[in-house]
């Protein structure tokens, strides 16, 4: 298999991820096996077998009827790569840059592959967010915490930063997470890099509360959420009462550990310790997916209060799915926009998230920094992503089907696996660098043309 001593690692500022595909294959001579076959369909059995019942219908549900699900996943097929040939790959690199250009920071990752905020992850596995955001850390990509999640800024932004010393592609020499403008974020000082993903409360007190910790604990950037006031219709978990947030897991660590929060709870009487459900209750609806919507009238000044708060760092929305909305955005200054219809988990029957992004680029795509998000589940799918003009993409279900079914190796091995894959990808389909990935290397079929059936993962 591929050379360990090919002169390409020498050329890189990343590890040579395709190695993995060699550390695999060869692991049978010393009784090594992999946790699981990264398959996305395989994987996404495993984690049904393993997960609870509550578990495993909060990481699948959809909204509805799944065709907002479905049409991520067919969008795909109709974008058919180009290969070239006799190109020279040797120099080729997975490393990037996010943001920049008229936001004061930017930020190096060693891919343009990130962690899609996902709550609760208590649910899939003991170590929860830590889990992702430790390897996130070993790995220099980066990592985003939803403020729905069941551990604290803080404990996840250690977890984040002890996986950087750690690390293969973060901490360790040649490391491409290393660099960045600005000082106090998580990796413009070489440390790692982590965004925090906001639920926008009502109650400003929380809101600020929670920036203020976000920036305090070195999280790079922050990510409006906007098409989560409330969750969508998901049918298994309205029949099963499938909510975590009224039974077992309540506020979490990071709603119990905010004192804005703790302060409410003591005004209305709730006893976190003797009424732990009635506080879940009360920090899910009154501050995370309340049902009250703000109008963009509001942005500026939760952008001002995050900007004031960080010193300036970027400011970015996401759940983007029109150009008008994209153009909105960047009329009002924004750093970044993430073009995700949530993974189909809010609107059924909606326009697919990769559909959606190219309408979007021609209408922002050198005005603001584009990321995407929703139905990502291979190297193919990021490629596709990125040359239809997002700079950067974020998993979802994968990583968290591989936390349920094998923690943090689990996580581990499948993000190692997608980057080995991009890699393995860039080689053999003849495109050396990130900048070759454009709208050119791929040919596309018209809408409808969509493989039957599309796939379930």
């Amino acid at each position: 298999m591929s050379d360990p001593n090919n002169p390409n690692v020498a050329n890189r500022t990343t590890p040579q991820w395709g190695l993995y595909q060699r550390e695999l294959f060869w692991g049978p001579n010393e009784g090594k096996r992999p946790p699981f076959n990264t398959h996305p369909d395989k994987l996404r059995e495993l984690a049904e077998e393993r997960l609870s019942k509550g578990g495993w219908l909060y990481a699948s549900c959809n909204a509805g009827l799944s065709w907002t699900h479905h049409a991520n996943r067919a969008a795909f097929y109709r974008h058919q790569i180009v290969p070239r040939t006799l190109a020279d790959t040797r120099a080729r690199d997975t490393a990037t840059t996010m943001f920049g250009g008229k936001c004061k920071f930017s930020y190096r990752a060693a891919a343009p592959v990130g962690f899609a905020p996902i709550g609760i992850n208590r649910i899939y596995h003991a170590t929860g967010e830590r889990s992702p955001a430790r390897v996130a850390g070993q790995l220099g990509l980066a990592y985003c915490l939803s403020s729905a999640a069941s551990y604290g800024i803080e404990e996840v932004a250690e977890a984040n930063e002890e996986g950087f010393r750690e690390g293969e592609g973060g901490g360790g020499s040649g490391s491409a997470s290393k660099g960045g403008s600005g000082t106090g974020d998580g990796n413009g000082d070489g440390g790692a890099l982590r965004f925090y993903q906001l639920y926008w409360s009502p109650d400003d007190a929380v809101t600020l509360s929670m920036l203020e910790r976000a920036a305090r604990a070195g999280y790079a950037a922050l990510l409006l959420t906007t098409d989560t006031w409330q969750l969508g219709w998901r049918h298994d978990d309205a029949a099963a009462g499938n909510y975590a947030f009224y039974h077992e897991h309540g506020a979490g660590d990071l709603g119990l550990s905010d004192a804005a929060f703790r302060q409410r709870l003591k005004e209305e009487g709730i006893d976190p310790e003797t009424s732990p459900k009635e506080a879940g209750a009360r920090w899910i609806d009154g501050h995370i997916w309340h049902g009250h919507s703000f109008t963009w009238d509001r942005v500026p000044w939760l952008m001002d209060q995050w900007r004031r708060i960080s010193g300036g760092r970027p400011f970015c929305i996401k759940g983007i799915q029109h150009p008008g909305d994209a153009r909105r955005a960047v009329e009002l200054g924004v750093d970044g926009i993430v073009v995700s219809n949530h993974a189909g988990r809010q609107v059924d029957g909606a326009v697919a998230s990769l559909d959606a992004l190219e309408r979007i680029v021609e209408a922002v795509g050198d005005k603001t920094y584009v990321m995407f998000d929703s139905g990502i589940r291979g190297a193919a799918d990021v490629f596709k992503a990125l040359a239809l003009g997002a700079k950067f993409v974020f998993v979802g279900r994968l990583w968290v089907y591989a936390l349920a079914v094998g923690g943090e190796e689990g996580v581990r091995h499948e993000m190692k696996a997608l980057l080995a894959d991009l890699d393995i990808l860039m080689n053999v389909a003849g495109y050396p660098n990130l900048q070759e990935i454009d709208r050119d290397a791929l040919d596309s079929l018209p809408k409808g043309s969509y493989f039957p059936g599309a796939p379930p993962s």
